[in-house]
């Protein structure tokens, strides 16, 4: 009898032991200093940027002349630069954006009104003046945009001189903007740009003829804000 009472007290004073053990564990574990998480200020997309874009433009030509027209496909690269500034009031970004690309875009056709050859028209440089709205979601703002577009038409019948002329549009579209890192961020836009149209007279083009030209524009940028 003696030992079960012996064995018993043990075991309790066992039993005792281990649970405060437990009990200074878990207040160790309670007390621990959590690491509070980062603090990330919200970006700010007031200011004056710079930057640079690139991308490519597919659009159409016209030539309408001698009773006769002919439509075509257009397309080619673009790679400019861009200047631009923001106003931020709340989550809305009020801005202004300018930018001047070199272009490549062209594209030929030899149906009538061209005659003993192909007729050409290209694009070799494209400017815009827009303003833009956005919606600042803190780093991310999409964006819509419109307003000048300016640039060459540039149309070329075979053996002819043609006619090369610099012609103001007007351009819409939207896009996206991402703060990557700092100062830095990267935009993916489109654009459809309509430079109108000029008219090849017929000592120039063998008939009077009206060209036109039209692109949508897609490009990607990256800008440093100041």
């Amino acid at each position: 009898m003696k030992r079960v009472v012996l064995a018993g007290i043990g075991a309790l004073a066992i039993v005792t032991a281990v649970s405060a053990a437990n009990a200074a564990d878990l207040s160790r574990q309670q007390t621990m200093p959590v690491k509070a998480p980062m603090y990330e200020a919200p970006f700010s997309w007031t200011g004056a940027y710079i930057g640079i874009n690139g991308g490519y433009g597919f659009g159409g030509s016209t030539w309408s002349g001698g009773g006769a027209s002919s439509a075509f496909d257009t397309g080619g690269a673009l790679i400019g630069g861009t200047l631009g500034y923001n106003w931020q009031a709340g989550r809305t970004v009020f801005g202004l954006e300018g930018d001047a690309d070199w272009s490549d875009i062209n594209g030929s056709t030899s149906s009538l009104p061209c005659t003993a050859g192909s007729c050409e028209t290209r694009n070799n440089w494209l400017a815009t003046a827009r303003g833009r709205i956005g919606y600042a979601f803190s780093r991310f703002m999409p964006y819509v945009t419109g307003g000048l577009a300016v640039g060459d038409i540039e149309a070329s019948p075979p053996g002819i001189t043609g006619v090369r002329e610099t012609r103001a549009g007007w351009t819409v579209g939207g896009g996206g903007e991402f703060n990557i890192s700092g100062p830095w961020s990267a935009k993916l836009e489109y654009l459809y740009v309509d430079l109108g149209k000029t008219n090849c007279a017929a000592g120039n083009c063998s008939v009077s003829t009206d060209v036109d030209s039209h692109a949508n524009v897609v490009r990607a940028g990256l800008n440093y804000h100041f």
